[in-house]
């Protein structure tokens, strides 16, 4: 098992880097070159950056994904993608994609997206809070140790 983050706008980077390392599993955290850094990773970390095209960060994940690891998108499409492979998906916002959630999350996006082509508003996402910070450290470290266990 590995962690494989879309790392470009994830706001929970810090407390992954920790949780895996605490278990030593390999973590993966995948971002264009426009969000290159020289930051000195530990030694579980690898990051892979890609062009910086609208899905190429999305298709090197989907590359990498085998069944069994967890990734961590805010991503629906990515997410949809992921489920099948056998993955866990969880958003950082601390909830799992699920075969039961994914289609309606792709619905939503989808009638969004036609709301505002057609000239229409729609509200944009809550601010990131605390507690979302703490949902996702409490689903993360619960997925990690129950990959363990298998």
């Amino acid at each position: 098992m590995k962690v494989i983050v879309d790392a470009d706008a994830c706001p929970v980077k810090d407390i992954i880097i920790e949780e895996t390392k605490k278990r030593d599993v390999s973590l993966v955290l995948v971002s264009s070159l426009s969000h290159y850094s020289e930051r000195e990773l530990p030694p579980h970390v690898e990051a892979v950056f890609v062009e910086a095209g609208a899905d190429a960060a999305d298709f090197r994940i989907v590359q990498l994904a085998k069944r069994g690891d967890i990734a961590v998108t805010q991503d629906y499409g990515l997410a949809s993608l992921l489920l099948p492979k056998g993955c866990t998906v969880i958003h950082h916002k601390g909830f799992e994609y699920s075969d039961e959630n994914i289609n309606h999350l792709l619905e939503t996006r989808y009638m969004g997206s036609m709301i505002r082509k057609g000239g229409g508003r729609t509200k944009g996402p809550k601010p990131f809070s605390k507690e979302d910070r703490r949902a996702f450290m409490e689903l993360f470290k619960r997925k990690l140790e129950s990959e363990e266990s298998i």
